[in-house]
C-alpha cells in the first residue's frame, strides 16, 4: 500500500463522477471525513484494524480487511423481494444477527464493535459497513469502490438467507438472484470477495480440519493479504489451494467456490484472468453489492472529497459579549497540485445582512497552513481559523481565496452560494461541560430572533446493550426545553442539564434549535467530547448593555463588568440537579491549537523519532487505544526511562532506543492525540519521544538462562516456514522467561520471541531450525536481564516433567524431522517394520539403527527407511498426537501420521533433557 499516490487509473474504470465540488454543508459531511481523512493530521482513524491489509488485529489468521468485506456481504445477503418491493439489503441488520446460524465465528462481532465508535445520527451502521468495503479493498491494493450515503438502519434482524458452503449450485443461483445478481455477477462477486482472507478451521472444520494450518486459516489464494486476481488465476490454472475448491471440502460437498465458479463451465471466471479486467469488474460488482438497499432508501451520489471544505466551524460569544469568535479549519485538497503547493488561504466574510460592515478589523483575514492529511488516493492540508467578528454586525457567509506558491490563486464560493454561517443561536462550548455522565449545555440566542418558540436542546446519545452479541449501542434521542437565563449584550443565555448519560457520554452529539421550518435557527452536531469537565463562567457586560443588534450596545473592546454568570437553572424533566454558581472568569474562547508539550511531569520532549525497519524504537511495552493522551501514555510507562506516542493512539515504553531509530524534524510528528486534540501524538512511523529528566539507568546485561523452573534451554530456533514453531497457545506483553514458563506450564515447550511474545506447544514445527544462540539477542520486555528471542527467533525451552506427551527434539542419534503422512498406496518408510504394544521412540530408534529415518505411527508401529515413498508429505506437527504404547510421555504418530526422526551425524549442541525426579 502506497500513501500519497496520485488518483489511480482504477477510478477511471468506474461510472463517471461529477467534477463539481460538493456544496457545503452536505448530509454526507461526516461520512466524507471518515472516508478521506485516513492518516495524518486530524485523521479519523477509521482504518485502524485494516491498515495494513495484513493486519490481524482480531487474532492470528483473522485478516480484518477480509472480515470487513464479508460483514457487508452478510448484512446485505438477507435481502428479499418476496411479496412486493425489496426489503432489507445493506441496512445494518447484521447487528441483530450475530448469533444467527448464517454468521458463525467472531468476525462480525469484532467488525461491528470497532465501527460502533463511528456510529452517529449522520453515519448509520449500514453506511459504515459500506465504507468498510472501500477501506478494506483500497488498503489491500484493490480498486476504488464508490460509496454513496443515505442508508437507513434496520430495527431488527432479517431472515436467514446467507449462502452456505453446503448449498447446491442451483440454490446459490436462486439466492444471488434474490439479491439482484445474475449468474455471471454471482461468480464475479464471490471471486472479488474471496481474493483476501481465508476459511477458519474453528468455524468450518469440515473444510479446514482443526490443526491443519499454522494460524487457523486456510488461505483462499497464495496472496492472502493482497487484492489481486490470484484466486482466479490459480483456479483456472489448476494449482489452487483454495479450501473452498479442493481438499476436505470436496468430500464434505462444501467446495462452494468450485460450485459457483463452475456453474457456467468456468466461462465467467476465465474472463477475469487479466488483472485490469478483474479490478474493473470488482469495482463494479462490489459497488452493486453495497447499493442493495431497501426500496424506500434513496442513496446519494457517490461521496467525493471537497476541493475546499470548512470543518468544525464554530461561532462563540466572547467574554464581554462585544465580539464573536469564529473558529474551525479550512481543509484544502492538494492531490492534483503537482509541483505547486498551497501557500495560504484568504477568508473574506459578509456581515449579518450580507454587506461588508465588518468593523475596524475589516472582512478579510489570511490563514496559515498547519498540518497535512493523507487518504488512499488524496492529500490535504489544513488552515486553522481564529477570527474575531463584531457581535453588532455579525456574520452570514464567507468565501475563500486559495493562494498558491506559484503565485496563482483561485476563489472558492461554494458553487456560487458562499459558505453559509448563522449567528442567531450558538452553542457556548466554554460555558458547557461534561463530567461523569452529567451534561450541561449553554446556548447564546440573539435577542432580535423571535423566540416565542422554545429554545430546545436536542441530544443524540448512546447506551450500551447489555448483550455481548449486540456490539452496536442503542442511539437515543432526547429533547429538552432550555431555560432562559440572562441577557448579555446582544444575546441571551439559555441552559439545560441532562444527567445519567453513562459510560458512552463522550459520544453524545448536541444540537440547539429555536423556531421551526425555514425560519429555524440551529447550531448542530456538536461533540460533547469537546466540552471541558468544568463549565467556565461567562464574563457578562452590565445588565444595562442588554440590547438588540440595531440598538446601542457593547462596542468592540468594551470592558466587561466584574459580574459573572454561570447558569444555575435546570430544565424540565429529566433534569434532576443543578450546578453551584462559581466565581472564576474566562479571558478567551479562542480554540487551542495543538502543540508539542516540552515537558510533562518528570519527562522532557526528546524529539520526533522514526521506527526502525522490522523492530520498535522502544521495545519495553506497548499500548493502543482510542482516547490516547500524552498524560495517559506517561502513566502507562511508569518505571521506564523513555516513552512515546505514535499514530495518535499508540504508546510505547522502553529503557533504550533502538540504534536504527533516527531523529527527524519535529513537525513530522503531526498527528494529534485521539484523546486530546491540543497535543501531538507522533504520526505514522513517527514517535513523539519523551525521556526522563533523571539519570539514565545502568542497563542490565541480558543472559541466556540455562534453566527456568522445570524447563531447560534448547537453544535459539527459527520460526517454521509459513507456520508457528509452537502453535498451541500464545500471549504477548511484558514477557519474561518466568512468566512464559508459567503461561505454558501445561506444555512441554515454551519459546519467547521478539522480546515480548510467548508461545507454547508439545511439538515443534518440522521447518523450524536451530541457529546460533547469539541470534536470540533481544531482551525480554518484562526483564531486560534475560534474552527473549528476536525477530523470527525463539529462545526455546523444554521440560520433560510436564504432564502429558510431547515430541522430544533428540532421540538417541536421531533428531526431530516432522510429522508426515503415509505415501499414496504405499508405506512412506518401507525398508523395515516393527509392531510393539509397548513401543517407545527409543525402541524404534534402536530398531532402525543404520537407517536414515525412523517413524512411529498409531502408537505402536515403527517404520524405517532411507527415503520416503511418493505421496508422503509433511503436515502440521500437532497432527502426530497419539501417545506411544510404551511411554505415555511421548507422541508416536497417529492414524496415517508418522512421527519422523532423521539420523543426525552431528548432534545439535543443545541440552538433551532427561526426566527429573519428583514426577513420573
Amino acid at each position: 500500500m502506497r500513501w500519497n499516490s496520485p488518483v489511480l487509473s482504477a477510478m477511471l474504470l468506474l461510472t463517471p463522477l461529477v467534477d463539481a465540488d460538493p456544496t457545503w454543508p452536505s448530509q454526507n459531511d461526516e461520512l466524507e471525513e471518515i472516508m478521506y481523512q485516513v492518516k495524518g493530521y486530524r485523521a479519523r482513524q477509521f482504518g485502524g484494524t485494516v491498515i495494513p491489509c495484513s493486519s490481524q488485529a482480531s487474532g492470528p489468521g483473522r485478516h480484518n480487511a477480509a472480515e470487513w468485506v464479508r460483514a457487508a456481504f452478510h448484512d446485505m445477503a438477507t435481502t428479499t423481494i418476496a411479496g412486493g418491493p425489496r426489503k432489507g439489503g445493506l441496512d445494518g441488520s447484521l447487528q441483530y444477527e450475530i448469533t444467527s446460524s448464517d454468521n458463525i465465528g467472531p468476525a462480525f462481532n469484532t467488525t461491528l464493535k470497532f465501527m460502533a465508535d463511528y456510529y452517529t445520527s449522520r453515519s448509520s451502521v449500514a453506511d459504515l459497513l459500506a465504507l468498510g468495503v472501500y477501506y478494506a479493498v483500497r488498503s489491500c491494493g484493490g480498486p476504488v469502490v464508490p460509496v454513496a450515503g443515505g442508508r437507513i438502519d434496520a430495527k431488527e434482524g432479517g431472515p436467514i438467507g446467507v449462502p452456505l458452503p453446503q448449498n447446491s449450485p442451483f440454490t446459490f443461483e436462486q439466492q444471488f438472484l434474490r439479491m439482484g445478481f445474475d449468474k455471471s455477477e454471482m461468480i464475479q462477486v464471490v471471486a472479488c470477495g474471496h481474493t483476501i482472507g481465508g476459511v477458519h478451521e474453528t468455524e468450518f472444520p469440515q473444510i479446514v480440519p482443526v490443526g491443519s494450518t499454522a494460524n487457523g486459516e486456510g488461505q483462499m489464494d497464495s496472496t492472502v493479504d493482497v487484492f489481486d486476481n490470484k484466486v482466479v488465476t490459480e483456479y483456472v490454472s489448476g494449482n489452487t489451494t483454495n479450501p473452498l475448491v479442493v481438499g476436505p471440502s470436496v468430500r464434505a460437498t462444501r467446495n462452494s467456490d468450485f460450485k459457483v465458479f463452475n456453474s457456467d463451465q468456468n466461462q465467467t471466471i476465465s474472463a477475469m484472468t487479466e488483472p485490469a479486467t478483474f479490478r474493473s469488474i470488482c469495482a463494479r460488482v462490489l459497488r452493486k453489492m453495497i447499493e442493495v438497499v431497501p426500496a424506500e432508501v434513496v442513496l446519494t451520489d457517490p461521496i467525493q472529497p471537497y476541493a475546499v471544505k470548512p470543518v468544525n466551524i464554530q461561532l462563540t460569544l466572547n467574554p464581554g459579549a462585544s465580539t464573536l469568535q469564529l473558529s474551525g479549519f479550512i481543509r484544502v485538497r492538494t492531490t492534483d497540485f503537482g509541483s505547486d503547493s498551497a501557500q495560504g488561504v484568504i477568508l473574506t466574510y459578509k456581515d449579518r445582512s450580507g454587506s461588508n460592515n465588518c468593523g475596524s478589523r475589516g472582512c478579510t483575514y489570511p490563514l496559515t497552513v498547519l498540518g497535512a492529511t493523507q487518504g488512499f488516493d488524496d492529500t490535504f492540508v489544513w488552515f486553522p481559523i481564529n477570527i474575531e467578528v463584531p457581535a453588532s454586525s455579525g456574520i452570514s457567509s464567507f468565501t475563500l481565496n486559495l493562494q498558491m506558491a506559484s503565485g496563482t490563486s483561485r476563489v472558492y464560493d461554494n458553487n456560487g452560494n458562499a459558505y453559509p454561517i448563522q449567528d442567531g443561536i450558538l452553542v457556548q462550548k466554554p460555558q458547557s461541560c461534561l463530567l461523569e455522565g452529567r451534561l450541561q449545555v449553554v446556548a447564546g440566542v440573539r435577542n432580535d430572533l423571535k423566540v416565542s418558540a422554545p429554545v430546545n436542546l436536542h441530544l443524540s446519545y448512546k447506551t450500551p446493550v447489555a448483550d455481548p452479541n449486540r456490539p452496536i449501542p442503542t442511539l437515543n434521542d432526547a429533547i429538552l426545553e432550555m431555560e432562559k437565563y440572562e441577557c448579555v449584550g446582544l444575546y441571551t443565555l439559555y441552559s439545560a442539564v441532562y444527567e445519567g448519560l453513562g459510560d458512552l457520554a463522550y459520544a453524545t452529539k448536541v444540537d440547539v434549535v429555536t423556531g421551526a421550518g425555514t425560519s429555524a435557527a440551529q447550531d448542530t452536531f456538536k461533540a460533547a467530547s469537546d466540552f471541558g469537565a468544568k463549565c467556565i463562567d461567562f464574563q457578562a457586560p452590565p445588565a444595562s448593555m442588554c440590547s438588540r443588534p440595531n440598538d446601542p450596545g457593547p462596542t468592540e473592546g468594551t470592558s466587561s463588568s466584574t459580574a459573572t454568570a454561570n447558569p444555575t437553572v435546570t430544565s424540565p424533566r429529566p433534569i434532576t440537579s443543578t450546578t453551584d454558581r462559581a466565581t472564576s472568569t474566562s479571558t478567551t474562547t479562542a480554540a487551542e491549537m495543538p502543540s508539542h508539550r516540552q515537558a510533562l511531569g518528570d519527562f522532557r520532549l526528546a524529539g520526533c523519532n522514526t521506527e526502525p525497519s522490522g523492530a520498535r524504537a522502544l521495545a519495553g511495552a506497548s499500548f493502543a487505544y482510542d482516547g490516547m493522551t500524552l498524560e495517559s501514555c506517561m502513566k502507562n510507562c511508569t518505571g521506564f526511562y523513555y516513552w512515546g506516542t505514535e499514530y495518535g493512539r499508540e504508546c510505547y515504553c522502553g529503557n533504550t532506543i533502538n540504534v536504527s531509530s533516527k531523529k527527524v524534524e519535529l513537525d513530522q510528528c503531526s498527528m494529534v492525540c485521539s484523546g486530546d486534540a491540543t497535543e501531538y501524538c507522533g504520526a505514522g512511523n513517527r514517535l513523539e519521544l519523551y525521556a526522563s529528566k533523571g539519570p539514565m539507568p545502568t542497563p542490565a546485561t541480558p543472559t541466556h538462562k540455562p534453566t527456568v523452573s522445570s524447563y531447560d534451554l534448547q537453544g535459539c530456533w527459527t520460526e517454521g516456514v509459513g507456520m508457528r514453531a509452537l502453535d498451541a497457545k500464545s500471549t504477548a506483553g511484558k514477557v519474561t522467561l518466568e512468566s512464559c514458563a508459567a503461561f505454558c506450564k501445561n506444555y512441554h515447550y515454551f519459546g519467547t520471541e521478539f522480546g515480548d511474545e510467548c508461545h507454547c506447544g508439545n511439538s515443534l514445527a518440522a521447518s523450524a531450525n536451530l541457529t546460533a544462540l547469539a541470534e536470540c539477542n533481544m531482551p525480554c520486555a518484562g526483564d531486560a536481564s534475560e534474552f527473549c528471542g528476536a525477530g523470527n527467533r525463539l529462545s526455546l525451552y523444554y521440560s520433560a516433567t510436564t504432564d502429558g506427551p510431547s515430541q522430544p527434539l533428540i532421540v538417541s542419534d536421531y533428531s526431530w524431522s516432522g510429522c508426515r503422512t503415509e505415501a499414496t498406496g504405499a508405506r512412506a518408510l518401507a525398508a523395515k517394520t516393527a509392531v510393539d504394544g509397548a513401543m517407545t521412540l527409543e525402541k524404534c530408534a534402536a530398531t532402525c539403527k543404520g537407517f536414515k529415518y525412523f517413524g512411529t505411527e498409531y502408537g505402536t508401529e515403527c517404520y524405517c527407511g532411507n527415503d520416503f515413498a511418493k505421496g508422503s508429505v509433511v503436515v502440521a506437527s500437532n497432527q502426530c498426537n497419539m501417545e506411544c504404547g510404551g511411554n505415555a510421555k511421548q507422541f508416536c504418530g497417529a492414524g496415517n501420521r508418522l512421527s519422523v526422526y532423521q539420523l543426525t551425524l552431528t548432534i545439535p549442541k543443545v541440552p538433551v533433557m532427561k526426566p527429573k525426579k519428583g514426577k513420573p
